[in-house]
């Protein structure tokens, strides 16, 4: 597999897209299978592939050490089939981690999982005191933190996250619920200091959140019903490279306008439990 950069047209007064490295987390979904359903992707009636799944996985993970990051690993438990979703493991800043404490008893065993791995890798657990499913509904962008609630991570775990990181915190309320995380709605594409820069879907938040985000973000990239819907938003991007989903086709047009190198990759299978790109990506700010 080759990364292509290929020519893109972007705005002259639009700032440089600077990649950076990452280091980040992520779980091989040897155990993926959809037997459950806790979210509106899921149906136990659909058959799942799981080396489907592996084999798509791994086009993620060798096209993440291609761009040069760090990529971490976490066993993966028999009858977690969701662990694969590393992002909801937790969420990381200035090497601290702030656990996972989950909405269903399905995959509540996964948060004592990520929080025993960050302990063994040398970070500082906060363990939560309210539910929240990490990284799924908490995007760092610039020094804010941008906290999704409505159907998992619950009001009360935004007060932890200013307690414990000592940042501004948005809550962001989400309404749709195709789109039940904040990384299904919304991207963070440059997370640099005075010139954050996200995509989002409009109709996932209610009136107030978006009002919250167009005042903050009036450069936003504004992803159309399409694209959503194949979860093109569950994105992961270094500054200049971001990988979406394949099917993504007008995002990544989109994307190329505004100076970033969007790379797809098919995450069919694993969109079957409702994940995608991000979902399957947890960072790791030390």
């Amino acid at each position: 597999m080759s990364i292509t950069h290929e020519d893109a047209e972007p705005r002259t007064d639009r700032p440089a897209r600077i990649p950076t490295r990452r280091s980040v987390l992520m779980c091989r979904p040897e155990h993926f299978v959809v037997v459950y359903r806790i979210n509106p992707w899921m149906d136990p009636a659909l058959p799942t592939d799981t080396s489907l799944a592996v084999q798509q996985w791994d086009v993620l993970y060798r096209t993440y050490v291609e761009l040069g990051y760090d990529v971490q690993l976490i066993e993966p438990i028999e009858g977690l089939p969701d662990m694969v979703y590393a992002a909801n493991g937790g969420f990381v800043v200035d090497n601290v981690a702030y656990g996972a404490s989950f909405t269903y008893p399905e995959r509540q065993p996964e948060g004592p999982a990520y929080m025993d791995w960050f302990r063994s890798h040398g970070f500082e657990v906060a363990e939560p005191r309210s539910v929240n499913e990490g990284e799924g509904d908490f995007l760092l962008v610039g020094d804010t933190i941008l906290a999704g609630t409505g159907f998992r991570s619950t009001d009360a775990s935004h007060g932890e996250l200013a307690e414990l990181y000592g940042r501004e915190v948005v809550s962001l309320r989400l309404i749709d619920p195709n789109f039940y995380h904040l990384d299904t709605a919304l991207s963070v594409l440059d997370g640099t200091p005075g010139q954050e820069h996200i995509a989002y879907l409009p109709s996932a938040f209610d009136d107030a959140s978006r009002a919250v985000i167009a005042e903050r973000f009036p450069d936003a990239i504004v992803v159309n019903d399409e694209d959503a819907a194949v979860l093109g938003l569950n994105s992961f991007s270094d500054g200049y490279n971001v990988v979406i989903a394949s099917r993504a086709v007008d995002f990544e047009r989109q994307l190329r306008e505004h100076g970033y190198n969007p790379i797809g990759v098919d995450l069919s299978e694993l969109l079957l439990g409702g994940g995608g790109v991000k979902c399957c990506t947890l960072e790791l700010r030390r």
